[in-house]
């Protein structure tokens, strides 16, 4: 039996392989370059652990992974929640009604968000948010700058946000009712339960698990965010919206501080492995 154990490991060598050179590596890499400080040219010059204790007394750090907290609600908080209750909902009400057919419609509806590109969902949202010719301020009789308001701009980022993240969830956890015994709906049926009563206690028991792995992805999704912050507001305006990938990449590319963008590049990793280890133990616990 160890015998032929043994020979499954050949198959995962190509994928330790592509782990290593494409994770592991640039990690390490990434790393040592935040105890230097380099421009990204020349030789880069060990200064220790100079760009930590800079990060420690840095405002706009501080200040992104604020942010980055709204976008962990907007993006990991909210989406659950309304994930949960319309998968139920077209689960356990629109399919019995109207058919799966029309279920698997407006779950595949929920989910177009996921499939559009962030470039062009962000672009798209650019326009309806504009202020002189934008569809919202059209459709609401308004005249605000939704991006470029200070106290607007962060709200309005999460706010397309859970848009374009509330399909993912919805496709989960409908997935995870397939495994969900039908006795138990026609069981709670028979005896006179609501249907808020058979979501609270048969749908969000029977898939916690789903549950569990939603909100570690969106969290992990929402502390890495980069792509619709480029897109919509570039971290303005001010640091309204600056978020810690940003932060990193503006020390990257636009202020030629590679040491430091490694360093808040570093502390994010090790934040998002935390977080994933906190949830795993949570998970273990629970089941």
């Amino acid at each position: 039996m160890r015998v032929r154990t043994r020979g499954y490991w050949l198959y995962l060598v190509p994928s330790l392989v592509l782990f290593v050179a494409v994770i592991v590596v640039p990690f390490l890499m990434n790393v040592g370059a935040s105890f230097t400080r380099w421009s990204g040219v020349g030789t880069p010059r060990w200064i220790g652990f100079d760009n930590y204790a800079r990060l420690l007394e840095d405002e706009r750090f501080w200040q992104s992974f604020q942010h980055n907290v709204g976008l962990i609600v907007a993006m990991a908080v909210v989406p659950t929640a309304i994930g949960l209750v319309l998968a139920a909902a077209l689960f356990d009400y629109i399919g019995k009604r109207f058919g799966p057919r029309t279920a698997s419609a407006l779950r595949a509806a929920y989910y177009l968000p996921q499939v559009l590109p962030v470039a062009v969902a962000g672009v798209v949202w650019g326009w309806l948010l504009h202020p002189s010719y934008g569809a919202v301020n059209e459709m609401l009789g308004l005249d605000l700058d939704w991006l470029g308001d200070p106290d607007l701009a962060l709200a309005t980022v999460m706010a397309v946000m859970v848009w374009f993240q509330l399909g993912y969830p919805v496709v989960i956890f409908m997935a995870g009712l397939q495994r969900v015994d039908p006795a138990y709906y026609e069981a709670a049926e028979i005896d006179g339960a609501s249907w808020f009563r058979r979501f609270w206690h048969i749908t969000i028991p029977q898939i916690r698990p789903e549950i569990f792995v939603v909100l570690l992805t969106c969290t992990i999704a929402a502390l890495k965010v980069f792509g619709p912050i480029f897109v919509l507001t570039r971290g303005g305006p001010g640091n309204a919206t600056m978020v810690p990938s940003y932060f990193s990449y503006l020390n990257f590319f636009q202020k030629s501080n590679v040491g430091y963008g490694s360093a808040i590049a570093t502390v994010l990793a090790l934040i998002i492995i935390v977080v994933t280890f906190l949830f795993l133990r949570v998970q273990e616990r629970e089941q």
